[in-house]
């Protein structure tokens, strides 16, 4: 079966919001072939098939941060609804109650992107054991090599904006 989804694409629609991997029911339905409307009618529809853990809704404050860290969702800004975001599982159901050959052609690439992120963090957390136990072995000469080895694995942090006036002399 050839990819229909590069799984890149799906990756990056993958949001981290209350300590949950989740996706926009926008970027969903944009996968499987229908449109945000129908999708959450299904969803409406099939209410029971959908607890808290698979998904929920964003609060204002919550789109806003979206809308503004991901590009694809400008049109969102100014919609008065609050997007749903589904978890993997969520993922998976909506499939079934879509019942199209494109959602579940789809559905098969967005769980390898659930997947494959979960096995990149678990990965991570595994070299992070393993430098903390090697720190214990090794004396504080390495100290330096392990704190630069930390910052590598931290993602980048944004610079500040530095408040106030510049001088023409600076």
């Amino acid at each position: 079966m050839s990819d229909i989804i590069p799984l890149e694409k799906i990756e990056g629609r993958i949001l981290l919001i209350r300590g949950h991997k989740v996706m926009l029911d926008a970027d969903l339905a944009e996968l499987y072939g229908v449109t945000t409307k129908r999708l959450n009618e299904q969803v409406k529809r099939n209410r029971d098939r959908f607890p808290d853990d698979f998904m929920f809704q964003l609060t204002g404050d919550e789109k806003d941060k979206v809308v503004a860290n991901c590009d694809h969702l400008k049109k969102l800004r100014f919609s008065y609804a609050l997007p749903y975001v589904f978890t993997e599982h969520g993922a998976i159901m909506l499939a079934t109650i879509l019942n199209s050959e494109v959602a579940v052609k789809a559905s098969i690439q967005v769980v390898r992107a659930f997947v494959k992120l979960r096995e990149m963090m678990s990965t991570h957390k595994d070299l992070a054991r393993k430098l903390n136990e090697m720190e214990k072995k090794y004396d504080s000469q390495f100290k330096v090599v392990f704190d630069a080895i930390r910052e590598l694995m931290s993602p980048p942090q944004k610079p500040r904006k530095k408040i106030g006036f510049r001088r023409e002399h600076e």
